[in-house]
């Protein structure tokens, strides 16, 4: 029990420092948190890159929407097999956009993947993420850091029927952001800060054990809310790299859509 006591407060700790410093990435599907969380002490290196997906301007701006990048680790710190959690913090950069004056945010995540519970138990996750100080009126429609979104998710794999393979992971959750950051389009802008989370996701071993893909879904009306569909190759063992569309619902706020292209690296 002590040793517990004394891992958890690691962990707080390690939360008040990703939460001091400042889009920040937990273990995703493509766009929305997942219940996957880095094992103890492995280390997880993203560097995501959204491109935007065509040159047409935002109606309130003279210039192409800015592509963003974004760079940041996550580990493991709960030695047990029941009860997981990771921290981390991202780095986003993004050209001529407030987040350039506040590029720091970080997340959290602890939960249970399935069957630890009870037998076909889903896999149940809680969370934080895009953590930071809370930014200007003016500046929050537009800015990553400050949404301070918390989410709690519950996934299940399908089962196999027979000879007929599973179809895949089905998860459901919600979420609740600030509601000074997360709002409608201007010249309402008022809060929309909550919506559903889903996401359909499959490994395809009838081709090959490398290839991964997946459909998600992030709800509500605000500059994070898209649909986003892509598919992942593993090249290495430690190594993959995600392909994928990203739609966004409020394009006056998050702008146009973006292909997005994420490495992730396992270390080790």
């Amino acid at each position: 029990m002590k040793k517990a006591m004394k891992i958890l407060s690691l962990a707080t700790a390690l939360f008040t420092m990703t939460t001091g410093v400042a889009l920040a990435t937990p273990s995703t599907q493509i766009w929305i948190p997942s219940t996957d969380i880095q094992p103890y002490k492995q280390f997880h290196l993203n560097i995501d890159n959204y491109f935007r997906a065509s040159g047409v301007p935002k109606a309130t701006t003279a210039t192409r929407d800015a592509n963003v990048m974004d760079i940041g680790p996550t580990v493991g710190i709960l030695p047990f097999e029941k009860v997981q959690m990771e921290v981390g913090f991202d780095y986003l950069v993004a050209a001529n956009d407030p987040n350039d004056n506040h590029p720091f945010s970080g997340n959290f995540k602890i939960g249970t993947p399935e069957d630890s519970l009870f037998k076909y138990s889903p896999a149940l996750a809680v969370g934080m993420y895009n953590v930071g100080p809370t930014q200007s009126a003016a500046n929050a429609p537009l800015v990553t850091s400050g949404q301070n979104i918390a989410y709690v998710l519950a996934a299940r794999t399908l089962p196999e029927f027979g000879t007929v393979p599973s179809l895949g992971r089905i998860s459901a959750g919600y979420y609740r952001g600030s509601k000074r950051a997360l709002v409608s389009e201007s010249p309402t802008s008022k809060p929309q800060n909550e919506g559903v989370l889903l996401s359909w996701d499959r490994t395809m071993s009838e081709i090959s054990d490398k290839l991964w893909v997946a459909v998600d879904y992030m709800g509500g009306h605000n500059v994070d809310s898209a649909t986003n569909i892509g598919f992942s190759w593993a090249f290495a063992k430690n190594v993959s790299v995600i392909f994928a569309y990203d739609i966004y619902k409020e394009k006056s706020l998050a702008g146009n859509n973006t292909f997005t292209t994420q490495l992730d690296i396992n270390f080790p």
